[in-house]
């Protein structure tokens, strides 16, 4: 879909978060242009768990969509994480589960699949234009409006903003002014393995903090069909400080 001229709200980022804002402004029956730099589907370094609050939270939006995903082969059911000491020693934490709930408390699935569940979603939103393939790099702030520029130097004019596209984005670094702080920021290094044996059966997720990484920690978290998604988190300043190469993505 080509960029609207203009349009009343605009969201910058079709994650998640930028779905999800979209999906709740068409619930209230307000229309909205949620543009992202990226061509869907397409890939996230993420560990793929989806937390019993973003179950709550899509429920929220339409309790259907947590049926779906109940019912679709690309998201596993998840039901507690495992938190693993340097020690070795493990403690398992189950999540709550509602008597009156039919569906699992969270659900396990790669990013490229949930990001293109909710952004097929709002693909069929009649309240939703999707511009994709298209980033937002100036802001101008006018009297009643708010004029944004796209780097081929287009413009949509708004009311309103929703920056949904991360901290380093060109809003969150000139207009909004974020700090990265070096103690509170991570980078996220994530792999997929095949043929993983012995998985836990309620598909808990796991955490590990061992001695020779921290402050860092790994985890592991099972997909469908013998498939793990393991990654690490590394502190910023720690990774700095110990010369880590890392590739990553946010």
């Amino acid at each position: 879909m080509s960029l609207p001229p203009k349009t009343d709200v605009l969201i910058i980022g079709a994650g998640p978060a930028g779905a999800s804002a979209a999906l709740f402004l068409s619930k209230r029956n307000i229309a909205c242009t949620i543009i992202d730099k990226a061509q869907f589907p397409r890939d996230k370094i993420c560990g793929d768990a989806l937390s019993g609050k973003t179950v709550e939270i899509l429920n929220r939006i339409d309790k259907n969509l947590v049926q779906e995903m109940a019912s679709d082969s690309k998201f596993t059911d998840s039901h507690g994480v495992i938190f693993t000491a340097p020690n070795g020693k493990s403690l398992r934490v189950p999540f709550v589960m509602k008597k009156e709930s039919t569906v699992p408390p969270g659900f396990i699935a790669r990013r490229w699949d949930f990001d293109n569940f909710l952004v097929d979603k709002i693909k069929s939103d009649p309240n939703i234009s999707l511009v994709e393939n298209t980033e937002i790099r100036h802001y101008e702030k006018r009297e009643d409006s708010i004029l944004a520029t796209t780097t081929e130097g287009k413009d949509v004019s708004t009311k309103l903003i929703l920056a949904a596209d991360g901290v380093h984005s060109s809003f969150a670094k000139d207009k909004a002014h974020l700090l990265l702080e070096p103690k509170h920021h991570c980078f996220g290094l994530r792999a997929y393995y095949k043929g993983v044996r012995n998985l836990d059966k309620q598909h808990f997720i796991e955490l590990h903090f061992l001695k020779e990484i921290l402050p860092c920690y790994f985890w592991i978290f099972p997909l469908p069909n013998g498939i793990a998604n393991v990654g690490i988190g590394i502190r910023a300043d720690h990774a700095k400080k110990k010369k880590h190469q890392t590739k990553a993505d946010f």
